[in-house]
């Protein structure tokens, strides 16, 4: 996968994400208008389809709300690729479909609007300067959950 980053800092709580006054909204085109406004309100303008969101630690932390990983995969977020990630934010994230790689260091080799190639095959990453960093590479049946869109595609496929 190849893609422009769109680099963020530590601690992005799922309030920045999707600040919680859109919290009555569902569906992921109305959700996707709003993703990241907490830091950058022309995001959803900024971002296309097959882009990623890189980010320092802990991102996804504060309340465990799923419209968060819904409006990074209405605005067509590719992965999220992270220092760390918050637990239950991890967890939704599968759960909708958007691959979350947690790879230590990469907020050192990627600035904002890098282009980078992601292998997931071999769970390294690419920035545009050449330099390559390695994620923890999601277990086979993780890969086949976000191949289906998702743990209820996944589920409905299983039967």
């Amino acid at each position: 996968m190849k893609g422009t980053a769109w680099k963020f800092g530590n601690d992005i709580d799922t309030d920045i994400i999707i600040p919680g006054r859109y919290l009555i909204y569902t569906d992921e085109e109305r959700l996707s208008q709003h993703c990241m406004e907490g830091v950058d309100d022309k995001f959803n303008e900024k971002c296309n389809k097959g882009d990623f969101i890189v980010a320092g630690r802990n991102f996804g932390c504060g309340s465990s709300r799923e419209h968060a990983p819904i409006a990074l995969k209405g605005v067509g977020v590719a992965a999220v690729i992270a220092e760390s990630f918050a637990r239950i934010f991890y967890r939704n994230a599968t759960n909708v479909g958007i691959p979350l790689l947690e790879a230590p260091g990469i907020t050192k080799i990627v600035e904002d609007g890098d282009e980078i190639e992601v292998d997931m095959e071999n769970g390294t990453i690419t920035s545009m300067n050449g330099e390559t960093i390695t994620f923890k590479k999601l277990p086979p049946f993780m890969l086949e959950i976000l191949e289906q869109g998702g743990l209820i595609e996944y589920l409905k496929n299983k039967r």
